[in-house]
């Protein structure tokens, strides 16, 4: 693939080498604007073969050796949930730039210290919630910055995948933060901050699985002028993972699974002769996409970082604690504690 860019591109340390890791790299060959030239790994073994995999220059053994690299200039985060707190502040002393798998944190008071932190030193920092970077999150926002279907009203989006795995996975671990909240539904609380801004009260109900974790949890957010989001997640059963914004001139609705590349319908509000309100004018948005999407956050650290900015405007920092600040909320109620916090 030819490689081409105006500026050099970011250069990236891989911190951790899970899944997720892996499709993040993968990712970055659609994006000219960055490269890997470093990952670490607790495992001299695991690091070594990520790097050949990949075809990435060096490995390290430690993740003090990583943010060291002089050649590294961003660092992506893609250890476990508990683990974020501690490995995001170990690159901002070392002068990184910042992406932070999601959940950024496991609660707001670790979002904060991060936040802190990167502001005293200077250093950018983001959360890698990638599907609101995807193409058609940009169109919705556009959409909805031109009014198209008036003044919106409500969000409904849920985000469920029956796992169907024993109690030794991940998911099930409430020692690493598993469980549907901060797995699966962080996406339905990020969509609903993107489109409603914080709620101003939160509703939670949830089943609590035999590990501790919360295989479904639903919540109702109020926000600003009596607008409503209705959310559902569940590691019991898979859904069509819907998302749908509505407004007093119509609706949009994104194509399941909302939180991967795809695109939209927008379906517009006109009364008839008698008052009652139908679907009138239907138009489709498809957004033309390669590869997994996990490249659009980072090519959006690459486009801040060469700004000079120190936080996206599309994912502010404050915004990211504010979301933790709801599953906190969430969790309060549910009676869902993580041993680690």
């Amino acid at each position: 693939m030819t490689r081409m860019s105006a500026t050099p591109p970011l250069r990236w340390g891989i911190l951790g080498t899970g899944q997720i890791a892996k499709k993040f790299v993968a990712d970055l060959a659609f994006l000219p604007e960055g490269e890997v030239v470093a990952v670490g790994s607790r495992s001299a073994d695991t690091g070594q073969e990520f790097a050949r995999q990949f075809g990435i220059a060096r490995s390290y053994d430690s993740y003090e050796a990583l943010v060291a690299d002089p050649d590294v200039e961003a660092v992506y985060v893609a250890t476990p949930h508990p683990w974020h707190r501690d490995h995001a502040l170990l690159a901002i002393a070392a002068g990184k730039a910042l992406l932070i798998e999601k959940p950024f944190t496991l609660n707001a008071s670790q979002a904060q210290e991060i936040v802190d932190a990167a502001r005293v030193a200077g250093t950018f920092v983001m959360e890698a919630m990638w599907s609101r970077f995807l193409p058609h999150m940009v169109r919705l926002r556009q959409l909805l910055a031109d009014g198209a279907i008036g003044d919106v009203r409500n969000v409904t989006v849920e985000h469920s995948i029956g796992f169907g795995v024993s109690a030794g996975h991940r998911i099930l671990d409430l020692g690493v933060g598993g469980g549907a909240l901060l797995d699966l539904g962080i996406y339905t609380v990020s969509f609903a901050s993107m489109i409603l801004g914080e709620p101003t009260s939160v509703t939670a109900v949830s089943n609590l699985g035999p590990t501790g974790v919360d295989s479904q949890t639903a919540l109702v957010l109020t926000h600003t002028g009596g607008r409503l989001s209705t959310l559902l997640t569940s590691l019991e059963a898979t859904g069509a993972n819907r998302a749908a914004v509505m407004g007093t001139g119509g609706r949009i609705e994104l194509d399941p699974s909302f939180n991967l590349a795809g695109g939209l319908t927008l379906v517009s509000r006109q009364p008839d002769s008698v008052k009652v309100f139908r679907d009138g004018e239907v138009s489709r948005y498809d957004e033309p996409h390669e590869g997994d999407g996990l490249r659009h956050q980072a090519g959006e650290v690459a486009r801040c970082v060469r700004a000079g900015l120190t936080e996206s405007p599309i994912l502010p920092l404050a915004e990211t604690v504010s979301i933790l600040r709801t599953t906190d909320e969430a969790r309060r109620q549910i009676g869902l504690r993580y041993p680690t916090e």
